[in-house]
């Protein structure tokens, strides 16, 4: 069974949810710092939440730093921010098998929580 976390090991969040969703025991933990998501992945990602926009991390310092909130960003412009740097990806990503929780929305994770009770 495929039980997998995309995050940033920086990230006070990131680290916050996978310790209150026990995600540290049964699931391989993915620094996207280190190791960055290859474009595999993200197709999968991509076909599970339908655009690459919406795996777009909007509160990226590099966002705002590049001025992208005043830019028209096509998909292939979103796929190629996230294969460039691992800030542009949202976080965490939880996966297990084919299911994708995507970024720390308190619903998101809610239903990742949901979700883990059921296995």
């Amino acid at each position: 069974m495929i039980k997998k976390v995309y995050y940033l090991n920086t990230c006070s969040t990131c680290k916050r949810i996978i310790k209150e969703l026990h995600l540290e025991e049964g699931f391989e933990l993915q620094n996207v710092k280190e190791s960055p998501i290859v474009e595999i992945d993200l197709e999968a990602l991509k076909k599970f939440s339908g655009t690459y926009e919406s795996l777009l991390n909007r509160r990226s310092l590099l966002y705002r730093e590049r001025n992208l909130k005043e830019q028209s960003l096509s998909e292939q412009d979103c796929k190629a921010l996230i294969l460039e740097h691992y800030s542009f990806l949202k976080r965490p990503i939880i996966q297990i098998e084919k299911h994708y929780f995507i970024g720390n929305a308190k619903k998101t994770i809610e239903s990742a929580k949901s979700y883990l009770g059921t296995l």
